[in-house]
């Protein structure tokens, strides 16, 4: 995680208070009483931990710090909702990963600090003294970052088995991709407004107009996405980078390509949450050039005997060549394999390039006899000339977009299963 320096010290998690662990049984007002905490002051209890006016405040002081003070002041409601949802959030992230034993190390916490830090030109005990003037502890944030090193290991090592990349579904990227490479690309930036209960659709969709309209308003985009992005890219604003058309779902690819320079889409409906998306910048399709392959080289003596060959080159499909390690299956004694990054057909020998130019992505050339011995190559990917990323690119993409939904759903079963006491009703001030 290299979380920037804003959405870092917006979502530092103030604990000033140590809460003892009650039983399981414990009412909330067993945990108060425990936690010696004035009961004015509780602003939620979640199990055994109680949220604090004070944590509520000092998040809402970051959350605004972080968008330069510029909030208008009928939004400050709003922000006090969203940084007490997020301070709950993070307790119950936080008990999940302690009942697990998922464990961040002192050093994984001091570079993150140091990348935050880098991320604002700041040295560490500078980001100290800037987190000090504004009331918050450095170890306050050492939590926060604790939750959030923690919280992915947790969801990837319980769930990661249930995650499948469909080959089809990569494949119908690429070729979306490839129908519309003669169109723009686009600069995109992203909110994701996860919908926890379809039945609230509805209040989901208000709620993300609310957010367009502060940013009609001024808030810059980037600021709304770090306090309110449900997607891994809060992180750095919203930012995705470049986006070729057909890379996004259908409903979002049709919504980018309307909009001028500049402008954000209204909520979006897709894969269970309401998308805003940003157009930040365009620029025309790449020209094709020269196609690229990563290939797996295979050969066998002639002495083998071709019948041999033949049989030790189809079994390629499953010995796992194109990872660089280990082969899964042997391929048999005499049978040599060497794995090819970058190839473009005039790197190849004449020989072979005309076997291998029209070959797609896990195919294998015919049987080449040349010089003595059998030769054919495995596609283990191919770059098309026209800039698309890698099918690995693709798939990783396709993954975390569904370890990031899997965690949501994490979250919410156990919010379900939780003691969720919220106690703060009115409006707090800022200055108290």
């Amino acid at each position: 995680m290299a979380c920037s320096f804003v959405l870092s010290i917006g979502q530092s998690l103030a604990q000033e208070t140590t809460d003892p662990t009650p039983t399981a049984s414990a009412t909330s007002e067993e945990v108060i009483r425990r936690s010696g905490v004035p009961r004015e002051a509780v602003a939620a209890v979640v199990n055994d931990s109680v949220v604090t006016t004070y944590d509520v405040r000092q998040r809402m002081r970051l959350m605004l710090l972080s968008s330069g003070g510029k909030l208008p002041e009928d939004a400050l409601a709003q922000l006090q909702q969203q940084a007490l949802k997020d301070l709950v959030d993070e307790r119950l992230k936080l008990q999940e990963t302690t009942e697990f034993e998922v464990a961040v190390s002192d050093q994984e916490i001091q570079q993150e600090l140091l990348t935050i830090a880098a991320q604002s030109n700041m040295r560490p005990e500078d980001l100290q003294l800037v987190l000090e003037a504004q009331g918050v502890s450095i170890n306050s944030l050492k939590q926060q970052l604790t939750t959030s090193l923690a919280w992915p290991q947790l969801v990837q090592g319980r769930f990661r088995d249930r995650i499948r990349i469909n080959d089809d579904e990569v494949e119908d990227t690429l070729q979306r991709m490839r129908e519309d490479a003669s169109l723009e690309q686009f600069l995109i930036s992203e909110i994701c407004i996860p919908v926890d209960d379809p039945s609230q659709a509805q209040q989901y969709y208000q709620g993300a107009l609310q957010l367009l309209e502060q940013m009609r308003r001024g808030v810059p985009f980037s600021v709304i996405a770090q306090q309110f992005s449900a997607c891994t890219t809060a992180a750095v604003g919203g930012d995705m980078g470049w986006v070729r058309s057909g890379e996004l779902e259908p409903e979002l690819d049709a919504a980018i390509r309307e909009l001028p320079i500049g402008a954000v889409t209204n909520p979006i409906p897709s894969g269970g949450a309401f998308m805003m998306l940003a157009v930040r910048d365009k620029r025309d399709a790449v020209i094709a050039g020269q196609p690229t392959f990563k290939l797996a080289y295979l050969s066998a003596a002639e002495a083998v005997g071709e019948n041999t060959a033949r049989f030790a080159f189809e079994r390629v499909t499953t010995a796992d060549v194109c990872s660089g390690r280990a082969l899964r299956i042997d391929l048999g004694k005499d049978i040599g394999y060497t794995l090819l990054e970058n190839m473009t057909l005039d790197a190849i020998d004449p020989r072979f390039a005309e076997f291998i130019e029209d070959l797609d992505h896990h195919e294998t050339s015919p049987v080449i006899k040349v010089d003595g011995a059998y030769h054919a190559a495995y596609v283990c990917d191919k770059d098309e000339g026209l800039g698309l990323p890698s099918r690995t690119a693709i798939e990783n993409r396709i993954y975390q977009r569904q370890l990031t939904r899997i965690g949501l759903q994490y979250l919410r079963d156990i919010e379900r299963r939780s003691t969720v006491d919220i106690r703060l009703k009115g409006p707090l001030s800022l200055n108290g």
